[in-house]
């Protein structure tokens, strides 16, 4: 499996450094507003940067997408294709439900997961981690009273595209919300409101 390391940028939000331990590749997912702990940690390492992922394109995770790039021109810029659209620089790749992407001899399988805003990602690592970024965190899940937020779209990705995800999985969040960093989705299904409401009036009244 790819290894994967969390990095905390400013007050609680997570970077992630994703690589293969064989052909020393690896993927910054959102790097949001300071990447230099994650570029230390990648030269510190030895690391070739292949990817630039953003989970969807707020500042707080994509601002630092075009520093890297004009830092390391041969990184690839990865969002999905309505998210990429509002950010500040060009996407490279676009991705949505199904694609697939290689880290060296590892593979990073990607959803397209609407709710936090309309073209939010989450990425499966090797079938062993999901990266949810503000679509599910440690005990809830993303905001959706944002501009491109949509609370019904956020209940329907929960259902459709995160529950019937394998047990197994650990969740590795856009931010330091819950009561631990990372946690095993079945856990979350076990004990996340967000992801036992059985239907969108019991999703609504969630504080």
């Amino acid at each position: 499996m790819a290894v994967i390391e969390q990095i905390r940028v400013g007050f609680d939000n997570f970077s992630y450094i994703i690589y293969c331990l064989k052909s020393r590749k690896s993927a910054i997912v959102d790097p949001g507003l300071d990447a230099s702990r994650a570029l230390e940690f990648i030269s510190s390492k030895n690391l070739d940067l292949k990817y630039i992922i953003n989970t969807h394109y707020h500042s707080d995770h994509s601002r630092e997408s075009k520093r890297i790039k004009k830092s390391i021109p041969s990184s690839i810029i990865v969002a999905s294709k309505s998210d990429g659209e509002k950010m500040d620089v060009e996407v490279d790749i676009t991705v949505s439900d199904g694609d697939r992407l290689r880290l060296g001899e590892d593979r990073l399988d990607f959803i397209l997961t609407p709710g936090h805003t309309p073209g939010g990602i989450c990425i499966i690592v090797d079938d062993e981690a999901l990266l949810t970024g503000d679509t599910l965190f440690i005990g809830d899940c993303g905001r959706t009273d944002l501009t491109g937020g949509n609370l019904e779209q956020m209940f329907i990705t929960l259902r459709e595209k995160i529950m019937p995800l394998p047990d197994h999985l650990i969740v590795f969040p856009g931010h330091d919300y819950g009561n631990k960093p990372s946690d095993t989705l079945g856990n979350q299904k076990r004990t996340n409101n967000t992801l036992l409401a059985k239907n969108l009036n019991d999703f609504s009244k969630i504080p």
